[in-house]
């Protein structure tokens, strides 16, 4: 009897064991980085490059979780996951769907640093998909929705007396099921659609700040003027705080202002300043004080750099995109941003670098970012390395309208969607904080609001007041969807090879863009998703072939560079589940065209005018 209740009590203590260890899912493609994930400290780096504090702390690691019925709380927690990588990834440790009718819950137990204890403490999540509710010791200390936007919350008051605090955080996310963004996850993956992503998805962080603090900046170039403008939003300030601004070169001071807090340190002059641009990412530093009197009472670095976007005409009348007030074409892949092993997250930041480090080395000198918001360190990686982005906002509410590309909308079908009330107002919500969060990124030259067709609603309405909300940034009102006369670009979308509207009868009145072509398939074995059945606009057997096609398109492009044409996407940086028209295999493992022959192929589009 003794020996069988020893073997019982091992076989316990070893599940216990097996629980607590964490493994990544097998059966998948892994890309290089899985095998240097540290379940001790996953993506351990700052997670906020433009507004950097010091004393914060990483809370990513293993947490407990459980999944249950909507509605329900967790009698007891099943396992563990690796946060920050979503429930349903390999590198989670888990990898299980969730779904409308389930909750998933995480429980961690926390020992807040010293260094950060005696201030106010801000709990930050990077972002989580969906509706994120948060309790603090037992106690609720806040609700989010919305799957793609930073969000925080003060946890000072619901702290204990003693080093232990317990974080317990609920999610639900319908994924297509429901009327919120959520770019291409569905709950059926096929074809363009892919795995769901439920729940934690970035980084979350301790941040401990004094009582009066700066909470945000707003970074405002002007090249023509030659200045910056800055505006520190800040809390808990007192009347004659002030706020210094100073910008740096590098160990060299170049300018600074103090203004009273809450007001924006405008014209701030930038003598012979340095433009940021492709050939050229230069950034300035800056170190923003709140200053009570006297004494710095708190402080953050940020950066910015001296760059335009907008709009000129050439000298046929004609339209183009023009950066630092000089045309450049854009070039760049349709990037997805995901990844085999941890679907939405990058399995370490040098991932996460990677893909924008290729994009470069290939010769492009811009990427659309495809209906998904990237952690602020992506950003932070296209700004170092002079990427340009143009920011899908994520697409949701699908179905219920048209899609036709016809210019001129002659076909009298019903072409946007009746959102309801609530439908609407989370789209406003988060596209509007998706903005704020990343207005300080200057890579970011261009917004999108709609993609194609899909959720297409209000579309003049929504151009206008994204123009109106950051008019420092051009407006792509509906890449490949169906087209209004608004907003500062007309894109369309044709596969595979590239094509443009006319320049006689569009080109006068805004610029002209092709917002995806190409999608020319290689699927390689090993390498693959799937082992049949993969998919692509059109395939090839060899790479051989896929370079000759390819090269042909390029040729093309040419010829309507010089015909108005100021802006190409081509689809895409890397196979994505059964997609395998990547210029990159899914795991990154394998470039289908070398970089060299790529950048000797795309180095040509920015000679021409």
């Amino acid at each position: 009897m003794k020996r069988k209740l020893l073997l019982f009590s091992l076989l316990i203590s070893v599940s216990a064991f097996a629980q607590d260890k964490w493994q990544m899912i097998p059966g998948k493609p892994t890309t290089p980085w899985a095998e240097k994930v540290n379940p001790e400290k996953p993506l351990d780096e700052y997670p906020r490059p433009q507004l950097v504090r010091d004393g914060w702390q990483n809370l990513n690691g293993l947490w407990e979780y459980a999944i249950v019925p909507v509605n329900a709380r967790p009698q007891a927690f099943e396992g563990k996951i690796l946060v920050p990588f979503a429930v349903e990834s390999a590198l989670s440790g888990v990898g299980r769907r969730v779904g409308k009718d389930s909750t998933l819950w995480y429980k961690t137990t926390i020992n807040i640093d010293k260094s950060i204890r005696d201030k106010e403490v801000i709990l930050h999540f990077g972002a989580v998909d969906w509706k994120t509710e948060v309790f603090i010791n037992g106690q609720p200390a806040g609700t989010h929705e919305g799957g793609y936007d930073p969000f925080s919350f003060s946890i000072t008051p619901f702290l204990k007396k003693g080093n232990k605090q317990e974080v317990l955080i609920s999610v639900w996310d319908p994924s297509d099921k429901g009327p919120q963004p959520n770019g291409k996850q569905v709950n059926q993956p096929n074809g363009i659609w892919y795995t769901p992503v439920t729940g934690i998805w970035q980084t979350v962080w301790l941040e401990g700040v004094p009582k009066s603090y700066i909470r945000s900046t707003r970074n405002t170039p002007d090249i023509d003027r030659k200045t910056v403008s800055v505006l520190a939003e800040t809390s808990g300030t007192e009347a004659g705080d002030m706020v210094k601004v100073e910008a740096w070169d590098g160990n060299t001071k170049v300018a600074e202002q103090e203004v009273a807090a809450g007001r924006e340190a405008e014209l701030i002059t930038i003598h012979n300043a340095k433009l940021w641009s492709p050939a050229q990412p230069f950034l300035y530093d800056l170190k923003i004080s709140l200053i009570r009197k006297g004494k710095v009472i708190d402080e953050v670095r940020s950066y910015f750099a001296m760059r335009r976007l907008s709009v000129k005409a050439n000298e046929n009348g004609l339209q183009r995109m023009v950066l630092n007030n000089e045309f450049l074409f854009q070039y760049g892949p349709l990037d997805q941003g995901w990844w085999p092993d941890g679907l939405y997250t990058a399995p370490t930041d040098e991932a996460l670098r990677f893909d924008v480090v290729k994009t470069r080395e290939m010769g492009f000198n811009m990427i659309r970012k495809h209906i998904k918001v990237e952690p602020a360190r992506w950003y932070y990686h296209c700004d170092r390395e002079g990427i340009l982005v143009w920011q899908d906002m994520p697409s949701g509410d699908l179905g219920g309208n048209a899609w036709d590309m016809r210019l001129g909308n002659i076909s009298g079908r019903k072409l946007e969607k009746d959102r309801t009330t609530v439908s609407e107002a989370i789209y406003r919500k988060e596209w509007k904080n998706i903005m704020d969060a990343l207005y300080n990124f200057p890579c970011i030259v261009v917004w999108v609001p709609f993609n194609e067709a899909w959720g297409q609603f209000k579309t003049r309405e929504i151009a206008e007041w994204t123009k109106e909300h950051d008019p420092t940034r051009l407006v792509n009102s509906a890449s490949g969807g169906n087209f209004y006369p608004v907003g500062d670009i007309l894109d369309i979308h044709h596969y595979p090879e590239p094509q443009m509207p006319d320049p006689q009868y569009f080109g006068k009145d805004r610029v002209l863009v092709l917002g995806e072509f190409g999608g020319l398939g290689l699927p390689l074995e090993g390498h693959t998703w799937q082992d049949k059945n993969n998919w692509g606009y059109q395939s090839f057997k060899n790479r051989e072939d896929l370079k000759k096609r390819y090269t042909e398109f390029m040729e093309s492009l040419k010829v309507l560079i010089s015909k108005g044409l100021s802006a190409a996407v081509y689809t895409q940086t890397t196979d994505v589940e059964i997609e395998t028209n990547g210029l990159m295999t899914y795991d990154r493992r394998v470039v289908k065209i070398p970089e060299a022959e790529l950048k000797a192929l795309h180095s040509e589009f920015y000679k021409l005018k």
